[in-house]
């Protein structure tokens, strides 16, 4: 049976929902998810993963290339980790450390991951030539930390995480997820793609970056909004596996879809 995630989701984000029951299984030890490109693997917890699927998809719906993407991941985890902390510097809170008393927002818009992102990346693009400027340096002039080459040490880690989440290379992001038996997609899920994927979430015929943007963010989100299957680009990610693998018969092209 067909069901939407919400009632308003086939009309909104054109995400199709089969609610299966769903026995909880164990979880491998180690970290739950990873990034792997190019035999690079770089792993998360299921808060990172969420956090890190957030600034990507922002970056992205805000029409940002996948650079802009690389500096604020780079930025989140030398700030904070990829973790929405309550504390911080003086003032600072959230993903990225971000200062109400400096003009960043309120408390409560500052640790909000997706008010979080976009204000960075408003910053960022305020810069003069960011997009040929090296990580450390556009992150910098954003952020004008007290250490101001700290970022650097997470270059590497945040391109092969910009890469997967983004879809440069398809498929290279993934999350173990153990859900509760008649695991149903939250009434909220609609309402958060809707406000951190954009107008590509409600794609007929999404581009392969938009769709496997989704995808990613999807799997990231999975363990909050209870997401046990996710199919695009011919591949079937599931909470069970915690992998990509191919499907015989789907199609290489059309709508994110969880079954």
């Amino acid at each position: 049976m067909t069901v939407g995630v919400v009632g308003a989701v086939a009309a909104v984000l054109l995400v199709i929902v089969v609610v299966k029951a769903l026995d909880r299984t164990p979880v491998a030890s180690g970290p739950p998810c990873q990034a792997t490109v190019s035999g690079e693997t770089f792993t998360l917890e299921l808060d990172q993963a969420a956090n890190a699927t957030t600034i990507a998809a922002v970056g992205k719906r805000d029409g940002l290339p996948d650079h802009a993407v690389t500096i604020a991941l780079a930025t989140a985890m030398q700030e904070s980790g990829l973790r929405n902390l309550p504390y911080g510097d003086r003032d600072s809170l959230g993903l990225f450390q971000q200062r109400p008393s400096q003009g960043w927002g309120t408390a409560a818009q500052v640790s909000t991951p997706t008010y979080a992102a976009a204000a960075f990346y408003q910053k960022l693009e305020a810069v003069p030539g960011w997009q040929t400027l090296d990580v450390t340096e556009a992150a910098q002039k954003v952020q004008r930390s007290a250490a101001p080459e700290a970022y650097a040490r997470w270059e590497a880690q945040s391109r092969v995480l910009a890469q997967a989440l983004t879809g440069e290379v398809p498929g290279a992001f993934s999350c173990r997820v153990s859900l509760p038996k008649a695991s149903v997609p939250s009434a909220q899920l609609a309402q958060a793609m809707s406000a951190e994927i954009g107008p590509a979430a409600d794609a007929d015929t999404p581009t392969p970056a938009q769709g496997w943007t989704t995808a990613t963010w999807l799997v990231g989100h999975a363990d909050e909004h209870h997401v046990s299957t996710v199919t695009f680009g011919g591949r079937r990610w599931t909470a069970r596996s915690g992998a990509w693998a191919p499907v015989a018969g789907a199609p290489a092209d059309g709508p994110v879809v969880i079954t």
